[in-house]
């Protein structure tokens, strides 16, 4: 690494979230950003200076994940309306739903061939869901308390996820066993991911603590405590060798993984930083806050390239494959605290390259009370005129006032405007559609005397469908414990018949044995 280290800078900023930004990750091809807010709604940002951005609503309740596939032509984002949501990040909007838990799910994460998705949730489960089949997979149940974070390995042989039970856990894919369970935390864990080589896992907590674990040694290899409230996430550099923290502390820290040490505190947000994240080739990273908007960073200290470090690895005179075991600073457990000698970065946040980008809206969802006549203009229910400023968009953006229902096939039903923005929803599983979005414009028509109805209808259906998703995996945990509880009895029954068989044969080796004339 470069002995001098040049400082981090502000390239722009992104506002358009009528709430606090949750989450946000880069797309592998560097082009966009898309984040998620309690607003309801995702976003997905052009990072050429000029490019429109994407919202896309859907979702009933807060965003609290989101991540790009693999490949960038998808989204995935979860929601405090226990939903998961596959999105196409296009004018298009088109979304899949799945119904993916009981509570609230708190994350969502892509493995690395794009084939599946991991969730965590407040039922305190883990579930594993195939992405193009859109239906679950196998859910892991051993967490005590919710369950805030979960990812895969960079390999897709292993999980790690943490929550409230103050637990960080280690599954095996193939078998679902839990391999290990880290418990150094103090409070609850808010944030779990692997390093880019899948060697090591860092945790964040509640108590403003960084702990990173190797988990081929399952020793505590590096703890920090640089902030002054709790973390809320945490991004690895690609090359391994820094890592980033937001805080509730309204800082963003960059750490020194080879030195062990904090070598940046940047200053930009007027609120708790919920989210942070490096961009694939680790050039940029971003930070969403609770004061709504996106701070996107030029790096710059990284003075060495991804793949100089590969290459310095390469050298090393052993059999092991890179990287090894020495590679890892500290290489005793290392505590770290705040030292004053940390260069402190307050930038002025102004946008340096481009006014706000004008905003395009997908994928409204159909409320109860929303068709009023055709010259009163929709809002959303529970949401005031200061947060939903549709008119300017529509002014701006859309060139009909009529919306056109068309039949789809038998996988689902799409409704489009005749704009071309289309939006729709499967269920899991079986391709029955379980949910219907609308996309409005202004005004509106009365689609027909009967609209009100047909939507109370679909609504007691959802809930209907909701109900049964939960005893559904009510069932399903009765299901597994049955199982277990079979698997015992079976153990149990055949350690019986194996005690009575050597019973009998040492009975009937006695009555074989012929009786001694001496006696």
């Amino acid at each position: 690494m470069a002995s001098v280290l040049e400082d981090p800078a502000l390239e722009r900023h992104f506002k358009g979230h009528k709430n606090a930004v949750t989450c946000v990750h880069f797309n592998p091809n560097n082009k966009q950003l898309a984040s998620g807010s309690a607003d309801k709604t995702v976003m997905i940002w052009n990072l050429a200076p000029k490019g429109r951005a994407l919202r896309f609503f859907g979702h009933q309740d807060a965003v609290t994940g989101v991540q790009f596939s693999p490949s960038g032509k998808r989204v995935a984002s979860s929601s405090k309306d226990r939903t998961v949501r596959l999105w196409t990040p296009s004018m298009k909007g088109e979304c899949a739903v799945f119904r993916a838990h009981t509570a609230a799910v708190r994350s969502v994460a892509f493995s690395a061939d794009g084939l599946r998705l991991v969730t965590a949730s407040d039922d305190k489960s883990v579930k594993v869901w195939s992405v193009d089949r859109q239906s679950f997979i196998y859910s892991l149940n051993q967490h005590t308390n919710w369950v805030r974070c979960a990812r895969f390995s960079p390999d897709g042989r292993l999980i790690v996820s943490c929550g409230d039970d103050r637990t960080v856990r280690l599954w095996d894919t193939s078998t679902k066993h839990c391999l290990n369970c880290f418990s150094d935390c103090c409070g609850s864990s808010t944030f779990v991911d692997f390093n880019s080589n899948g060697t090591c896992i860092g945790s964040s907590g509640a108590d403003s603590s960084l702990n990173i674990w190797d988990i081929r040694t399952n020793k505590l290899i590096q703890h920090y405590k640089v902030h002054s409230e709790g973390i809320n996430s945490f991004s690895f550099h690609p090359s391994n060798n820094f890592l980033i923290t937001g805080s509730s502390d309204h800082t963003v820290k960059v750490l020194d993984l080879l030195e062990g040490r904090l070598i940046y505190t940047l200053h930009g947000h007027k609120g708790a930083v919920t989210s942070v994240a490096f961009s694939q080739a680790g050039d940029l990273f971003a930070s969403g806050g609770g004061d709504r908007q996106i701070l996107l960073w030029r790096t710059n200290f990284d003075s060495n390239s991804y793949q100089d470090v590969l290459q310095k690895h390469g050298r090393r005179a052993t059999p092991d494959p890179p990287p090894h075991l020495s590679d890892i600073y500290p290489r005793s457990p290392h505590l770290h605290h705040p030292q004053d000698s940390a260069v402190q970065i307050h930038p002025a946040v102004a946008d340096t390259r481009s006014a706000d980008p004008q905003v395009v809206e997908l994928g409204q969802p159909t409320h109860n009370n929303t068709v009023m006549n055709s010259l009163t203009r929709w809002k959303p229910p529970h949401t005031s005129s200061s947060t939903y400023q549709s008119s300017d968009f529509q002014a701006r953006h859309v060139d009909t006032s009529r919306v056109e229902t068309q039949k789809g096939d038998k996988s689902g039903s799409w409704v489009s405007s005749a704009a071309g923005n289309q939006t729709g929803a499967f269920s899991t599983g079986k391709g029955r559609r379980e949910e219907e979005e609308t996309v409005l414009t202004h005004p509106l028509e009365v689609f027909s005397s009967h609209a009100s109805s047909l939507d109370s209808t679909l609504q007691h259906i959802v809930r209907q469908l909701d109900i049964l998703t939960q005893t559904v995996s009510v069932l399903e945990e009765r299901l597994t414990l049955t199982e277990d509880r079979m698997k015992e009895c079976l153990l149990h029954q055949s350690q019986i018949l194996q005690n009575l068989r050597a019973s009998r044969e040492q009975q009937r080796s006695e009555s074989d044995t012929p009786p001694d004339p001496f006696t």
